[in-house]
């Protein structure tokens, strides 16, 4: 079960659930994945909905990455995504608002 106070984000792949988190490592290897100027630019393309299936796909990645596993892009390619894109959107967007939220 993923803990939203610590940035986790569950997703369901291939009828597994799996917990994302976006780690320092995680978030450096998403900025080099995108080619990203930085992960503001990142976070703004998120917040007005200009986003695209490259972001969706290199945040799910870096998160799962973050949460332990040690697969790669292509892995997910043939991947069923419980709720489909827009499942894996949201928890992209999760990620994002998680991992940048300050906490009290």
């Amino acid at each position: 079960m993923a803990n939203p106070w610590t940035g986790e984000v569950a997703l369901v792949i291939d009828g597994e659930t799996r917990v994302m988190k976006l780690t320092l490592g995680a978030l450096a290897e998403l900025e080099e994945a995108l080619g990203a100027g930085s992960l503001v630019e990142l976070v703004e393309r998120f917040e007005r909905g200009g986003f695209s299936t490259r972001d969706v796909l290199a945040l799910i990645v870096a998160g799962l990455r973050g949460g332990g596993w040690q697969g790669q892009a292509r892995d997910l390619i043939a991947a069923e995504i419980e709720g489909g894109p827009v499942a894996a959107a949201e928890a992209a967007g999760q990620l994002l608002a998680r991992a940048f939220a300050t906490r009290a």
